[in-house]
């Protein structure tokens, strides 16, 4: 049966969501990436990041308040510029955030056992999508658990990397195009809040709890960044850090606390747990409200009718992201989803600027908008040959399914 979902997050569970998948996607992964491309202006592009991250929270909140329905920015743009954009944002979502779950997946994978990171990165993505069949409500208990305890041990890292000596100062230059790379890079560390959009069909009081859920994470994680990025500097340096595909065990090894690295390396696979968790639920709402509409498979409109959960949706993502562990990269998804969330971020944006304006409400989506495109395309070559390929593919997607549903088309 198709229906509607219960309402059952609070904020507190509506906020674990959002941090447990923004402290999961970015905190781990994309450090090593990021100061390649920044050098010395890590700090910069982390900023840089995090003014395009607030503009599209505002812009997300504000448009969540008036359409709390499952789909987030697949909503918005179909109600505010209309059908083709909903459909494009949709689109970009889901392509950039099963790239996002395979990225975390593998990143779990390589951080505790990387001669089996593959398998043990799928038999994740079967247990979370258990977890997630159980109901929201079960999911979001878990993304608290997890975002504490993640929090916690950060802390204790980040702490202990400041006290002890700073490495020797070295340097890695840059440009501005490098930064703008580094920033779009961190990005994908800041897309978590999407997921509070999307579920706004199962939130509590949407028009009041989406909004401050996301000003909380936002919040939450920005400041988290700049800590764990200030104290990886400090212990690391600048070339240390860039050459790390592990940076936190890097820097407790620096550090001399060895004996904190089985406890780093614990968080972060659960960090990665938590991200995933989060991010399946956000995609298979925005497939179901795609399917409502007719612009995915009617089957992935399902809705159980004990647990209220869309499980041929779930099932569905589960098996994408199965495929994309088994023939992906880290590097290359992460990239990818970056591309693909910009995106979305930029029609959330675009769909913001159609609001009751006023100079502010009217500057922050400008902003948003103009640093979504700014980043996206800022990023390596193919992977905005490849992202923008993927994106016109959508486009064709929709044009063939308004050919086909014209009431003329039987008869041309």
């Amino acid at each position: 049966m198709t229906g509607t979902l219960d309402r059952r997050l609070g904020l507190a569970g509506s906020t674990a969501v959002g941090v447990s998948a923004m402290v999961g996607a970015g905190l781990f992964v994309v450090f090593g990436p990021a100061t390649r491309a920044a050098g010395d202006a890590l700090i910069v592009a982390l900023a840089v990041a995090a003014v395009v991250a607030a503009c599209n929270a505002v812009s997300s909140a504000r448009l969540a308040s008036r359409y709390p329905a499952a789909g987030g920015t697949y909503v918005f743009g179909r109600e505010r510029l209309g059908p083709f954009w909903g459909h494009l944002a949709g689109w970009s979502f889901i392509a950039g955030k099963l790239s996002s779950c395979a990225a975390m997946a593998l990143a779990l994978g390589a951080y505790v056992s990387p001669e089996h990171d593959r398998l043990l990165a799928v038999a994740v993505i079967v247990v979370v999508t258990g977890v997630n069949l159980l109901g929201v409500q079960k999911s979001a208990g878990v993304g608290i658990v997890i975002t504490v305890v993640v929090l916690g041990v950060v802390a204790v890292a980040v702490a202990t990397m400041w006290s002890a000596r700073s490495a020797p100062t070295t340097s890695v230059p840059t440009d501005g195009r490098g930064v703008l790379q580094a920033a779009g890079l961190l990005f994908f560390a800041f897309a978590g809040y999407a997921r509070l959009a999307t579920l706004g069909e199962e939130v509590r009081r949407p028009e009041r709890t989406i909004p401050r859920a996301i000003a909380i994470a936002v919040v939450v994680v920005v400041v988290v960044y700049a800590a764990a990025a200030t104290a990886l500097l400090h212990v690391l340096g600048t070339s240390t850090l860039a050459a790390s595909s592990r940076p936190f065990v890097a820097g407790l090894e620096a550090a001399g606390a060895d004996g904190l690295v089985p406890v780093v390396v614990a968080a972060a696979a659960l960090a990665a747990g938590g991200a995933i968790l989060s991010l399946t639920l956000g995609v298979s709402r925005t497939a179901l409200a795609m399917a409502r509409d007719g612009h995915l498979p009617g089957v992935l409109a399902h809705v159980g009718a004990e647990r209220r959960v869309p499980w041929p949706a779930e099932l569905a993502v589960a098996a994408v992201v199965a495929g994309l562990v088994l023939l992906g990269d880290l590097a290359t998804s992460v990239a990818f989803s970056s591309f693909c969330v910009l995106l979305y971020y930029a029609i959330a944006n675009a769909s913001a600027l159609t609001l009751p304006p006023s100079p502010l409400t009217r500057a922050i989506p400008v902003v948003g908008l103009v640093g979504c495109f700014a980043l996206a395309f800022s990023l390596p070559l193919g992977t905005v040959v490849t992202g923008s390929a993927v994106v016109a593919l959508g486009a064709v997607s929709y044009a063939l399914r308004t050919r086909r549903d014209r009431p003329d088309s039987a008869h041309t």
